[in-house]
């Protein structure tokens, strides 16, 4: 998006790619072994429904599960491993999966789950908010700046291939150059049992989250306190996560060329990296106004002061 100036250059970034599973071979009775894409848990796997994205089309599936009926004791306590997992698609064998139902080795598998409204109006519930709900945050921002006219120039980017290694960003980040860098992510959050303030420290309708450390980048100081301003300025609710864990496409634009000040700015989401997660819309519209009254902000004078050591 074109603004006053050539210069700085803001590059918003949100992975378009979500977890997801990937056909490896089809077995002589017609069942899908597959390969992980991203990190999931295996016990979040099973006897999920899937979709995969075929030559014909997306065929249905379920990773199947042995009845507990004629389960061992001990068995019905092991966690089962993805190895030997399988997805049923109805197929009478292997010629019938590849013929009929045009699966091939290397299709891609995503996860089956459908968008609700959690028993009322701020709480949505649906599958791969990382990073749907990154994306969506690149449209609105973008769409909100179009009526506004800004000092720099912003690049909106839909990424792919974060979630096995940044790749996406990497090559992106490279094409674009920013002089500053905004990865817009789905957050962590720690509001529900079995998870603890030590592990994660967001919580849904408290606002967006800045990341201030993570497994892949940590954020320009500077850039954090001039986020913590304009909220402050405009009445945001802001949180703050720090993880031990994580990675995400702040780090590429970090350390690409030069290097460039980057921000990890996340929307606060349960259960990632399964079939279900939720947000609250709120935290969502909240992030939009945040980080378009910062890019306001953001002219050559400012991204100097944000980029020098002094």
């Amino acid at each position: 998006m074109d603004g006053e100036s050539d210069t700085p250059r803001i590059m918003l970034a949100g992975h378009m790619d979500e977890l997801g599973l990937m056909v490896k071979f089809i077995t002589p009775e017609g069942f899908i072994k597959f390969q992980t894409i991203g990190g999931w848990l295996d016990q979040s796997l099973i006897n999920q429904r899937w979709k995969i994205l075929t030559k014909n089309g997306s065929i249905s599936g379920v990773t199947g599960i042995k009845t507990v009926h004629v389960m061992e004791p001990e068995a019905r306590q092991r966690v089962f491993k993805r190895q030997d997992m399988f997805i049923d698609v109805g197929a009478t064998d292997q010629q019938d999966a590849e013929s009929r139902l045009g699966i091939r080795p290397g299709d891609p598998i995503a996860p089956d789950s459908k968008f609700t409204v959690l028993n009322g109006e701020d709480l949505y519930l649906a599958k791969a908010w990382d990073d749907r709900i990154g994306v969506a945050l690149v449209i609105e921002i973008m769409r909100t700046l179009k009526k506004k006219s800004i000092p720099n120039t912003v690049y909106g980017v839909a990424t792919v291939q974060e979630e096995i290694g940044l790749r996406g960003a990497h090559t992106s980040s490279y094409q674009v150059a920013p002089d500053i860098g905004i990865s817009l992510e789905s957050g962590v959050a720690s509001d529900y049992p079995g998870i603890t303030k030590d592990e994660a420290q967001e919580k849904l309708g408290d606002g967006p989250s800045i990341f201030l450390h993570d497994n892949s980048m940590l954020p320009n100081l500077k850039l954090r306190d001039l986020f913590l301003n304009v909220a402050a300025e405009n009445k945001i609710p802001l949180q703050f996560n720090v993880l031990s864990g994580y990675g995400e496409d702040g780090a590429e634009m970090q350390r690409t060329r030069g290097g460039a000040p980057s921000i990890n700015i996340a929307v606060p989401t349960r259960y990632l990296h399964s079939h279900n997660g939720i947000i609250n819309r709120r935290d969502f519209d909240y992030a939009v106004d945040l980080v378009s009254s910062v890019i306001l902000k953001l002219d050559a004078k400012t991204v100097d002061y944000l980029k020098a050591f002094d």
